[in-house]
């Protein structure tokens, strides 16, 4: 369930003004900067509100839409030990995470390149462009939580049998350039 403004859709518990200001309902399209920008932010001034709207699944990951514009997507995501992803790229679009809570492992690659993995600790925030494919997995003893953002909203991600097999170019699949009110069915349907 989200409060809606003129062109964005908020989470009734971050519909704050803080966050009106932030989602630039206006902007078309975000560069991983201004997405890590986003989900620092987020993170670090709406914690309390986001431990409110957090809850974890032992069955899958859990997450809830926090925001959404025709130019960017955010989301909450939580992590109990051993819950991830599977290999996969965001098909295109940018994105960016900031862990919350807990702390998340990451593994990543960019086309022709190798493998390499990082720890993501509480209140780091990474920013990546369309070109890259990983992992994410909570390898702690506690849950852990993190906010998302993807810019255009709701591109299909890919996923892969492993990271060492993404392809040498990663192309980009066609945005979703849709109305405010079809974007939020299609997220209502499909999560992050």
């Amino acid at each position: 369930m989200t409060a809606t403004l003129a062109r964005a859709d908020l989470h009734p518990k971050l519909d704050v003004q803080f966050l009106r200001d932030l989602i630039h309902p206006d902007r078309d399209l975000w560069t991983p900067r201004e997405l890590r920008e986003l989900t620092s932010a987020v993170a670090s001034e709406l914690t309390t509100a986001l431990l409110d709207v957090l809850d974890f699944d032992p069955d899958r990951r859990w997450w809830a839409r926090l925001g959404l514009t025709t130019g960017v997507e955010l989301w909450l995501l939580s992590w109990l030990p051993g819950q991830g992803t599977e290999p996969h790229d965001h098909g295109g679009a940018a994105g960016s995470f900031t862990v919350l809570t807990g702390e998340l492992a990451e593994d990543y690659r960019y086309p022709g390149g190798p493998i390499r993995s990082a720890p993501r600790p509480v209140g780091s925030a990474l920013g990546f462009g369309a070109g890259r494919a990983h992992q994410i997995v909570n390898r702690g003893v506690v849950g852990a939580a993190s906010v998302h953002a993807y810019s255009p909203p709701l591109v299909p991600t890919r996923a892969y049998p492993s990271l060492a097999g993404i392809p040498l170019e990663i192309p980009p699949l066609p945005a979703r350039r849709l109305p405010l009110e079809q974007l939020r069915v299609l997220a209502d349907l499909e999560g992050p």
